[in-house]
C-alpha cells in the first residue's frame, strides 16, 4: 500500500473538475526498477485515458517522473486511480496530488457583467 497522498492544505469554493498527480519515484529506486514495469505501467495508462480517467499526461523535463490530469472528483478518487497502476502496486512512486477548479477570478468577471445587465 501506498503512503498516505499528500493534498493541498488550501481549500477552495470552486467545485473540483480534476486533479493533478504529480508521480516520481521514491528514495532509492532505481531507473532500472521502473523501465522493467514500464512497459505494463503505459498500458494501465493508455487503458485509463480510453476509460476517461486520465486527461492529460506529461513527462517532467527534468527526467524526475510525470504529472497526470485526471478527471477525479476527489483526492481520493485521484489516488484509486493512481494506486490501479503497476508502478504504485509495487510501490516505487511517490504522489502528490493537487485538487483543481474553475478560474476563481472569472467568477468575479461574470458577476460583475451579471449586475450591470
Amino acid at each position: 500500500m501506498a503512503d498516505q497522498p499528500h493534498t493541498s492544505t488550501q481549500t477552495s469554493t470552486a467545485a473540483t473538475i480534476g486533479v493533478f498527480a504529480l508521480l516520481k519515484a521514491k528514495p532509492g529506486v532505481t531507473r532500472e526498477q521502473v523501465m522493467a514495469i514500464m512497459p505494463a505501467e503505459i498500458r494501465a495508462t493508455v487503458q485509463l485515458y480510453l476509460d476517461g480517467k486520465v486527461r492529460e499526461w506529461y513527462s517532467r523535463e527534468d527526467g524526475r517522473g510525470a504529472i497526470f490530469l485526471l478527471n477525479a472528483r476527489d483526492v481520493a478518487e485521484a489516488d484509486s486511480i493512481m494506486e490501479s497502476l503497476p508502478l504504485a502496486k509495487e510501490n516505487l512512486l511517490d504522489h502528490e496530488y493537487i485538487p483543481v477548479g474553475p478560474l476563481m477570478s472569472l467568477r468575479l468577471l461574470v458577476g460583475n457583467q451579471a449586475a450591470t445587465q
